[in-house]
C-alpha cells in the first residue's frame, strides 16, 4: 500500500513538472537594416541560418521588425519565448537597432527579476550589442581585432564546467570546443579582457566563460553568461558551420563541428522551453510566425545561402 501511494505521488509530481515545460517554444529574431548593395531586395533581413540553427533543435521563429514601435514591442515579448540577437555589420550606438535591442533587454531583465524566465542569446554583433547594453553604451568597451574570417578552438577559463552554458556538455563536446577549430569568428570588433574586467557593468554582470587571440596575438573575450540572468553571448557563430557554405570563409564543417555547434543551438531552445510566454491565439501565433515571409537564395551576392528580407514595419503594419 505504502509503495502505491509513493508511485502514485512521483507520478503527480514527475507529470506537474513536465507540464511545466514549454515544448511549443518560439524564438524572436530581431532583423537589421539592409546592407546598402541589397537594399533593393528589402528594409531589413534576417539571414536564414540563424532561423534553421534555432529550428534544428525544436523552435519555431518570429522575427522582430527593429523599426517596430515599442508598444508593439512590449506585446509581441510577452507571447516570445526568447529573443536572440545576431551578427551582422550595422551601426549599432545612436541608431534604432540599437534602441530596440535595448528596449527588448529591458523587458528581459524586468521579466527575469519577477520571476519570468526569459532568456537573450546574441552572436557576434549581437555579443557586442549585449556588451554595449550592459556598459550603458559605452563604445570605448569595443576595440579592433583582425579576427575576421577564422576558425577557432576556445580558450576556456578555469570556471567554465560551473556555468550555465558548458556545464552540461558532455566531456567529447568540451573537447571539440576547446581543442578544434570549430568557433568561426567572423569580427572586427569585440571586448578585450582587461576591459571586461575593468568595466564595472561587465564585470559585475557576466562571468567570461573564455577568450581567443586574434593572428596577431590580441585577446578578445568569446564567450560569455550573465551571472543572475539567462543571457549568453557569443563573439563566434554556432550558426554558420552548420548552415553556410560559401568557399571563401573558413568554416569547419567537420561532424564533430556540427555535434559541438549543434549543442549551442539545443542549449539555448532548452532555456526557451523553461519560459511560460505564449500567444493569445492560434491565429496570432501563426500570423507572427517568419513561415508566412519568404526567402530568397543569395549565396551568389552575399556570405548568406539564404536570407529574409521585409519592408518597413510601417508598411508591414497596414
Amino acid at each position: 500500500m505504502l509503495w502505491s501511494v509513493v508511485c502514485w505521488v512521483c507520478c503527480v509530481c514527475c507529470g506537474l513538472a513536465f507540464s511545466e515545460v514549454n515544448t511549443r517554444p518560439i524564438v524572436g529574431l530581431l532583423s537589421q537594416p539592409t546592407e546598402d548593395d541589397q537594399r533593393s531586395y528589402g528594409h531589413s533581413y534576417i539571414a536564414a541560418s540563424y532561423v534553421k540553427f534555432f529550428e534544428s533543435a525544436g523552435a519555431r521563429v518570429v522575427p522582430i521588425f527593429y523599426d517596430t514601435p515599442h508598444s508593439v514591442l512590449h506585446t509581441l515579448f510577452n507571447q516570445i519565448n526568447a529573443v536572440f540577437f545576431p551578427g551582422g555589420d550595422s551601426d549599432l550606438l545612436g541608431t534604432q537597432l540599437y534602441t530596440t535591442a535595448h528596449y527588448l533587454y529591458q523587458l528581459a531583465e524586468k521579466a527575469n527579476d519577477g520571476l519570468d524566465y526569459f532568456p537573450i542569446y546574441g552572436h557576434c554583433m549581437g555579443f557586442q550589442l549585449l556588451s554595449l547594453i550592459t556598459s550603458r553604451g559605452n563604445g570605448k568597451i569595443l576595440t579592433h581585432f583582425d579576427a575576421e574570417n577564422i576558425s577557432l578552438p576556445l580558450q576556456f577559463y578555469p570556471n567554465f564546467k560551473n556555468s550555465k552554458l558548458f556545464g552540461p556538455a558532455g566531456d567529447d563536446i568540451l573537447d571539440i570546443m576547446g581543442n578544434q577549430n570549430v568557433t568561426m569568428n567572423n569580427h572586427q570588433y569585440g571586448v578585450s579582457p582587461a576591459v571586461f574586467s575593468s568595466d564595472p557593468y561587465l564585470s559585475t554582470f557576466y562571468d567570461v566563460l573564455s577568450w581567443n587571440t586574434d593572428p596577431e596575438n590580441r585577446p578578445f573575450v568569446s564567450t560569455i553568461e550573465a551571472k543572475d540572468y539567462p543571457f549568453y553571448g557569443l563573439q563566434w557563430h554556432a550558426e554558420k558551420p552548420i548552415f553556410e557554405w560559401s568557399p571563401t570563409e573558413a568554416m569547419n564543417h567537420s561532424p564533430d563541428s556540427i555535434k559541438a555547434n549543434q549543442y549551442i543551438a539545443n542549449f539555448y531552445v532548452n532555456e526557451a522551453r523553461k519560459s511560460t510566454h505564449k500567444f493569445s491565439t492560434l491565429q496570432t501565433e501563426q500570423a507572427a510566425l517568419i513561415y508566412n515571409y519568404p526567402k530568397t537564395y543569395t549565396g551568389h551576392i552575399s556570405s548568406f545561402e539564404e536570407t529574409y528580407f521585409f519592408p518597413p514595419y510601417a508598411q508591414l503594419s497596414q
